[in-house]
């Protein structure tokens, strides 16, 4: 039996990566070097889904892509909170927003489409979607449209008791979320044919003690190193924005794009694999930790700051929304896909991209 050796690739990009950003932290700026922090991110991606698999492998489901939504996610809030604090009062919203629609639209979208390309007809787990998708329509309406109703403070902002109460609820509903996804209801997230042939019992030998410990440590710089690297690459990408005259929301798209790059390649590589159970628990646990978490996170700095943060998006963002939700709730709603639904998601994608650079 060989022993499990890490790939060098996977540790030695995002080394570079943090060489590249200790050097632009000691003043060194140059336009080559940005372009390699460039290159280096989409890298750093790649060698974090590869290690991210490692462990998922490791633990099993759903307790893999868990873990993997959750490193993601608490990156992304640490970037929110970070560029937020300088001011930026809407960009928890618009990555908030972003990420739903890329999640539920683009990632589901891609992984529908591919899959079912591959193998025709996939299945899954209805009960755990349908649990999942009834979460992540209660708390985006909760946080990003209710803020407009509310008379207390004029919208789209929650009064100080209000944004308290909404990031409370936001994180119970995802602790809750989390209890019947690993322990409850375990079985409502597992695939639904358990493959018992050699393929996991190479995967477990290839991925054991020390080596599934790099390989957790490795995901972890890798994704710092992403998240870093992007917000490296955050002035050029505001004047970019503003060079062809789109709106600001544009910059929380292509943040959430960014940090959601390890979570969407995970997910299309298990669709192509003919793991759609795998796929979906990746992409709607990662909604509900983008809100479950951010949303409680930046609620506490606005609150700790007396920033004041914009919640309530408009009414062309609550009609894709809304949209969104009840294509989701149709698509996956009878435990089998083709390659129609995935389709339909990405039509909508295109919409929101669209829209979003021409609103």
């Amino acid at each position: 039996m060989t022993k499990a050796r890490i790939p060098p690739w996977t540790w030695i990009i995002p080394l570079l990566g943090w060489l590249l950003l200790g050097a632009r932290a000691g003043g060194l700026a140059h336009p080559l070097l940005a372009a390699a922090r460039g290159v280096v991110l989409v890298g750093c991606v790649r060698a974090a889904v590869h290690h991210a698999e490692v462990v998922a492998r490791r633990v099993g489901e759903p307790f893999g892509t868990l873990l993997l939504a959750l490193a993601v996610t608490s990156m992304e809030v640490a970037l929110i909170v970070s560029l937020s604090l300088k001011g930026e009062a809407t960009l928890a919203r618009d990555t908030v927003f972003a990420t739903i629609m890329l999640i539920l639209n683009g990632m589901v979208g891609l992984c529908l489409l591919l899959g079912a390309s591959r193998h025709r007809e996939q299945h899954f787990s209805l009960y755990g979607v349908s649990a999942t998708l009834a979460a992540i329509a209660a708390i985006s309406v909760i946080t990003l449209v209710l803020p407009n109703t509310t008379t207390t403070a004029p919208g789209p902002y929650y009064s100080t008791g209000q944004l308290a109460f909404v990031g409370i609820v936001s994180l119970v509903l995802y602790g809750v979320f989390v209890l019947v996804q690993t322990v409850r209801h375990r079985d409502y997230f597992l695939p639904q044919v358990e493959l018992r042939d050699a393929e996991p019992e190479q995967a477990g030998k290839a991925a054991k003690g020390r080596h599934v410990a790099t390989s957790g440590l490795l995901a972890l710089a890798a994704l710092g190193g992403v998240i870093l690297l992007a917000k490296s690459l955050g002035p050029a990408l505001e004047r970019g924005v503003a060079a062809i005259g789109a709106p600001e929301a544009l910059v929380g798209v292509i943040v959430a794009a960014i940090v959601l790059l390890p979570e969407s390649l995970a997910a299309i590589h298990a669709a192509r694999a003919d793991r759609l159970q795998t796929s979906l628990n990746l992409a709607l646990g990662s909604a509900m930790a983008s809100i479950g978490l951010t949303i409680p996170a930046v609620a506490a700095v606005s609150i700790a700051t007396h920033w004041q943060l914009a919640l309530g998006i408009g009414p062309k963002e609550t009609v894709l929304l809304a949209l969104s939700l009840l294509t989701a709730a149709l698509s996956l709603g009878t435990g089998r896909t083709t390659v129609l639904q995935g389709a339909v998601h990405l039509v909508i994608l295109g919409v929101f991209l669209f829209t979003a650079v021409v609103p």
